[in-house]
C-alpha cells in the first residue's frame, strides 16, 4: 500500500481535454448535422438523380420564355412611349435627325443592309479524330465555348460591322456574351446550340476579319479535328432588330 505523500492528489486526477478530443468531437458533430440536414433534404428520394437537374433546366427554360415575351412586350410599350414623345418634344427637325443617329449607333434602332452570319455547331459526342495523329477528343473538345463566340463577335467587330445580333438579341456596348455549361446566356435568355451570330457590314471586310483572327484559326483546328460546326452564310441584304432591352449605360462619349 502506498503512503499519503505517493497518493495522486484530486488535481492530478482530474480529466484532462485535449485539442485533439476536442477537434475530434467537432467533427463527429459536424458530420452528424451534414447527414442530417442530407436525410431532411432527400426525404427518402435520391437526391443525385438526374430528375432534379431536368426540372431545373425546365424551369430556367420556362424562365427563358418569360423573359423573351416580357422583352417583345417592353419593346412594344418602348416603341409607343418613344413615338409619343418624338410628337410631343417640339424638337426640330435636325435635333430629331441627331436623335436618331444615336440610336442607331447605340443598337436600340433596326438596321439593314449586306451581311453574314456565322454558326457554330457542337460536335457529335461520339466524334473521332478525322486527321491521322490527333489525340482522342476530350468532352471539352467536342462543345461551344464562350471563348469561341466572344472570338466571332469581337472578329465582325474588328472587321467594321454595323451591328451584330447573337441568337435573336442585338448586341449593344453592355451586352456581354456569357456561357454556363453548354448554354449561353445573353441578356437574361437562354440558348442552346447551334448558335447564330449575324452582323451587317462590308462582307469582305467581315470574311478577311473571321479569317484573320487567331482565335478562330485555333477554333477551325478543332473543326478539322474533331467536327465541330463553323458555317458563313453570305446575305444580300439582312435585317437586325433594334435592342428592346433596359439600358444601364446613359451617358458615354463614341469613339472616332
Amino acid at each position: 500500500m502506498s503512503n499519503s505523500a505517493d497518493s495522486p492528489t484530486p488535481a492530478s486526477r482530474r480529466p484532462r481535454f485535449r485539442p485533439v478530443r476536442l477537434l475530434t468531437g467537432a467533427v463527429f458533430a459536424l458530420a452528424g448535422i451534414i447527414f442530417w440536414t442530407s436525410f431532411n433534404t432527400a426525404q427518402g428520394t435520391d437526391i443525385r438523380s438526374d430528375e432534379s437537374m431536368l426540372r431545373l433546366s425546365d424551369l430556367i427554360q420556362e424562365r427563358s420564355r418569360k423573359n423573351g415575351a416580357l422583352d417583345e412586350s417592353a419593346a412594344k410599350m418602348r416603341s409607343d412611349v418613344d413615338a409619343l414623345a418624338r410628337r410631343d418634344n417640339g424638337s426640330t427637325k435636325a435635333e430629331q435627325r441627331k436623335l436618331e443617329a444615336l440610336e442607331k449607333t447605340a443598337g436600340t434602332r433596326g438596321l439593314s443592309g449586306p451581311g453574314l452570319t456565322v454558326t457554330l455547331t457542337d460536335a457529335p459526342p461520339n466524334a473521332t479524330p478525322k486527321i491521322p495523329g490527333v489525340p482522342d477528343p476530350q468532352p471539352n473538345d467536342l462543345v461551344i465555348h464562350q471563348q469561341d463566340l466572344q472570338a466571332v463577335v469581337n472578329a465582325l467587330w474588328q472587321g467594321g460591322a454595323k451591328g451584330i445580333k447573337v441568337m435573336d438579341q442585338r448586341l449593344i456596348s453592355t451586352s456581354a456574351v456569357r456561357c454556363v455549361g453548354n448554354t449561353l446566356i445573353l441578356q437574361g435568355r437562354v440558348y442552346s446550340p447551334p448558335y447564330k451570330i449575324t452582323a451587317v457590314g462590308d462582307r469582305d471586310r467581315l470574311s478577311t476579319a473571321l479569317t484573320a483572327s487567331p482565335a478562330i484559326q485555333n477554333y477551325r483546328s478543332y473543326v478539322e479535328a474533331y467536327g465541330l460546326g463553323w458555317k458563313v452564310d453570305q446575305h444580300d441584304t439582312v435585317t437586325l432588330p433594334g435592342y428592346s432591352g433596359t439600358v444601364d449605360l446613359h451617358q458615354a462619349q463614341p469613339v472616332p
